[in-house]
C-alpha cells in the first residue's frame, strides 16, 4: 500500500487525481490541499510514501513546499507548464505530470513509485517476512515470497502459495494493504500477483506455477509499464 497526499491550489485538479487515486487500491489517498502550508505541516507531523505536488502554487510553490522538509517522500509533480521539468529532476521526482492528466499516464507513475519502492523493500528485507490468515478455525502463517497470487471469490480470497491455498474472509483492498508495495500487482478484478513468481507472460496470459491468469484490460497498460 502507498500512502499518499495531493497538494494543488486548483480544486479542479485535485478532484481529477481523487477519481484516478480511487480506481487504484494500492494507493491510500490520506488528503487533499489547497493549501501549500496545511500540505507542509501535515507532512512534517505524519510522513507518507508519496506526494503527488503542483509547482506554481501562490505563496509557497511545490519546490519551496519540499526545500521545507526535512524529510521528503517521493514526489510526482503535477503541474501545467512543462518549463519546470528540468527543476524536477534536483528534486529527484519519480515522474512528471502534464495537465491534464489522463488516467493511464496516472497509473504508469504509480507505477514507477512502486519500482522504487520495492528496490528499498528488498534491501530491507521485507519480502522475508510474513503474516497469518484465518482459514476457518485455524491461523496459517503465509510468507510473502511464497504467495504465488491471490484470487477474490465472493466475500473470500483464495491465497494460492508454494505449500499449498488458504481460503481467508477479506477482500482484494484489504490485502494489498498487507503486501509489500512493489511486490505484488493487482491484473485483474479478481487476480493480485505476486511479479517474482511470474514464470512467462504470452498473449495477455500470466503463466505462474500450475495456473494462468488473464490481464484484465483496465490494469494491462499499467502492468506492462510496471515490468519496463
Amino acid at each position: 500500500m502507498i500512502t499518499c497526499i495531493a497538494v494543488d491550489d486548483e480544486p479542479r485538479a485535485l478532484d481529477v487525481i481523487e477519481i484516478h487515486a480511487a480506481k487504484m487500491p494500492e494507493l491510500k489517498m490520506l488528503g487533499l490541499f489547497t493549501d501549500p502550508f496545511k500540505a507542509r505541516d501535515f507532512l512534517k507531523a505524519n510522513p507518507v510514501d508519496l506526494l503527488l505536488l503542483d509547482i506554481n502554487m501562490p505563496g509557497l510553490n511545490g519546490l519551496q513546499l519540499l526545500d521545507q522538509l526535512n524529510v521528503r517522500p517521493h514526489v510526482i509533480f503535477a503541474t501545467a507548464y512543462s518549463e519546470y521539468a528540468l527543476d524536477s529532476y534536483d528534486y529527484e521526482a519519480v515522474d512528471y505530470l502534464l495537465k491534464p492528466i489522463e488516467f493511464d499516464r496516472f497509473a504508469k507513475a504509480i507505477m514507477k513509485v512502486r519500482k522504487v519502492m520495492n528496490n528499498g523493500d528488498e534491501k530491507n528485507g521485507i519480502l522475508n517476512k510474513y503474516l497469518f490468515l484465518k482459514d476457518g478455525y485455524k491461523q496459517v502463517k503465509v510468507v510473502f515470497k511464497e504467495i504465488q497470487y491471490i484470487q477474490s471469490d465472493g466475500n473470500y480470497l483464495n491465497v494460492f502459495t508454494q505449500s499449498g491455498k488458504v481460503n481467508t474472509r477479506m477482500t482484494l483492498n484489504q490485502i494489498i494493504e498487507l503486501l509489500p508495495s512493489g511486490s505484488f500487482l493487482r491484473v485483474h478484478n479478481s487476480y493480485v500477483v505476486n511479479i517474482e513468481q511470474i514464470e512467462r507472460i504470452e498473449n495477455n496470459q500470466i503463466f505462474l506455477p500450475g495456473a494462468q491468469i488473464a490481464i484484465g484490460p483496465l490494469y494491462k497498460e499499467a502492468f506492462f509499464e510496471f515490468l519496463g
